[in-house]
């Protein structure tokens, strides 16, 4: 590892990242699959809340990630000489432990107070997984404080992790462009657009769903949003971030020609 290259500026924090986000997934993921292969779709209220907690608390827990790895991002770019320096494995530990435990915390409020809530009649959730939304338009009381507490702690983690990390690239950005070479400017333009991607992808879906404030949603935009924040969007970041690997991307090169040639030779 050079002292001053961006371009292993997250790989420790991704490492961590892609730990939460198989556990994020597959607290959807299981019992959706279990639904899909059984006739009788059925949950317990225990099992819902527990699902929607995990569900809650690692999204959050994603939200604190990735603006670590922004301010991963800016200390490699803006003081690339300190970097190693700062960022060391033990740092990038208590970083993601930090993360965690943050995140775990979070959404405890929320399931205490929708435990409490008297629910009558045929509990039937009109969505692929438990949550908040679908689970208050099943109570038999008036869940105007459900919403403003679940919309205000929502809105606390999604507005200031997602003001930390553009402000973290607009210093990146501003860093970038009093580069003297173009190849540098390059280097560091592409060293930080996965995670930006991943960023954009992940709170927008999330700021269009978390931050409605509204009792009842969409069946088809609330089901589609949550396909793409809880399953899409952990499914491609791995993607994402390895496209940046210049030997995969030579190595799929490479795999594609090969079978083009096959199916050449096979046609002739």
């Amino acid at each position: 590892m050079t002292k001053c290259s961006p371009t292993h500026t997250h790989v420790p924090l991704y490492q961590y990242s892609l730990l939460l986000e198989l556990w994020y997934t597959d607290t959807i993921i299981s019992k959706m699959l279990t639904n899909l292969l059984s006739e009788k779709k059925t949950i317990s209220f225990a099992g819902c809340l527990l699902q929607t907690y995990f569900f809650h608390s690692l999204g959050a827990s994603e939200c604190y990630l990735l603006t670590a790895m922004a301010y991963d991002q800016y200390l490699a770019i803006y003081w690339p000489l300190h970097y190693l320096a700062i960022m060391t494995p033990t740092h990038c530990m208590k970083m993601a432990a930090g993360c965690w435990t943050c995140g775990l915390t979070t959404a405890r409020t929320e399931v205490i107070m929708v435990s409490q809530l008297p629910f009558c009649g045929y509990n039937e959730i009109k969505h692929i997984f438990c949550d908040f939304p679908p689970l208050l338009t099943l109570a038999c009381k008036d869940t105007t404080t459900n919403v403003l507490v679940d919309f205000t702690i929502n809105a606390f983690i999604i507005i200031i992790t997602f003001l930390f990390i553009m402000v973290s690239y607009g210093r990146i950005i501003w860093t970038i462009l009093k580069m003297k070479t173009t190849a540098g400017r390059k280097k560091a333009f592409s060293t930080c657009s996965s995670h930006l991607i991943v960023v954009l992808i992940f709170f927008g879906s999330i700021i269009f769903m978390y931050l409605w404030l509204k009792k009842s949603y969409s069946l088809i935009i609330d089901r589609t949003l949550a396909v793409v924040y809880s399953v899409l969007t952990p499914l491609v970041n791995p993607i994402i971030y390895s496209l940046r690997n210049k030997e995969l991307i030579k190595s799929i090169k490479r795999t594609i020609f090969q079978k083009g040639k096959r199916v050449s030779a096979t046609h002739h």
